[in-house]
């Protein structure tokens, strides 16, 4: 176990090593970058940027491989990859196989793994095919919402960062070590990242990043609460509630105004918060994560109470609100 440190600043090393070599292969050959000039409501950054991101940390992720888990996981996790990686090359995915090739990953997981959430707490029960089902539709939605909210410098790698916490000690408290390794293995390659990224975003995550950490983290939360009956699906709930929020928010909101919810726009909240409050790239992320954190890491302490995350939910979800209607009203003034 004495080696363990070593092994995942290595990871770490690994990843932001791959990093600077991907900014600099995309920078010289023009590969994967983001042009700042495109009028896309998404678009806040000021120069070409690589989005290519998420290679440098499936690099480090493949170090998995020295765990069994982790052997299970490795093709599900570069089908996820793969989902987006070549929208970030070069546009060339359809939607449709971007779609299928995450609907497989997903599948793969669930079955490989067996995680499968049977049981919702509150003495609700699933049955198993639907239960399969309902594991699947979970990861691929939370794999397009952390693609949602990525989109200020480390807005999406520090969210998934506080999930990784918050669910490497919940591994701790259920015994499973192996899925704690799994945690800091993800965890160091990520923050090889993350240190290029935030502030200054030299490299952003991509599609193929995105997606991929979606995948991780989703699948994580339903292994904890389907093999384990100290963890309610509640707290997994908890944990995630801010992309899962702002993705059915977004479908709310743009259904409501007579909009498609696949079209972009730039309500989301983090973009209201840039426009209301920070006006700074970086600021808005630190403020949102922030926000975000107690929601996030509190549920540590209660992952068993369905009760507690649920209340949890709901107080994320008022205060979200509120802030929303808030800047919103302001958006509306300034038209």
């Amino acid at each position: 176990m004495s080696h363990l440190p070593f092994f995942y600043v290595s990871i770490f090393l690994i990843s932001l090593g791959f990093q600077w070599i991907i900014l600099y292969i995309s920078h010289k050959y023009n590969f994967f970058i983001d042009c700042h000039i495109e009028k896309k409501p998404q678009k806040f950054h000021m120069n070409a940027t690589p989005r290519a991101g998420g290679i440098g940390i499936f690099v480090g992720i493949l170090f998995l491989m020295s765990t069994p888990l982790g052997w299970k996981l490795l093709f599900s996790i570069l089908l996820a990859f793969l989902s987006g990686i070549f929208e970030d090359f070069h546009h060339t995915l359809k939607p449709k196989t971007r779609l299928l090739l995450q609907l497989i990953a997903a599948t793969a997981a669930v079955l490989l793994t067996h995680s499968v959430v049977t049981y919702l707490g509150m003495g609700i029960y699933l049955p198993y095919w639907i239960a399969i089902l309902f594991s699947i539709f979970s990861i691929v939605g939370l794999m397009n919402a952390i693609n949602i909210i990525d989109g200020f410098n480390g807005l999406a790698s520090g969210i998934i960062l506080l999930i990784l916490i918050s669910f490497g000690f919940t591994s701790l408290q259920v015994g499973n070590t192996e899925v704690l390794h799994i945690i800091l293995i993800v965890a160091a390659a990520l923050v090889g990242f993350f240190v290029v990224n935030f502030p200054k975003g030299k490299i952003f995550l991509g599609d193929g990043g995105a997606y991929m950490l979606g995948f991780i983290a989703a699948l994580i939360g339903i292994f904890l609460a389907s093999n384990y009956t100290a963890v309610s699906p509640w707290y997994i709930l908890a944990v995630l509630i801010y992309p899962v929020w702002e993705v059915l928010f977004s479908i709310y909101r743009k259904s409501h105004a007579g909009r498609s919810p696949m079209e972009p726009d730039g309500y989301h909240l983090h973009m209201l918060i840039y426009r209301h409050i920070t006006n700074n790239n970086p600021l808005t992320s630190l403020l949102i994560v922030l926000g975000c954190a107690p929601f996030i890491l509190a549920p540590i302490l209660y992952a068993h109470n369905s009760t507690a995350n649920i209340l949890t939910i709901l107080l994320f979800i008022v205060c979200y609100t509120l802030l929303y209607r808030s800047l919103y009203n302001k958006e509306s003034l300034k038209q």
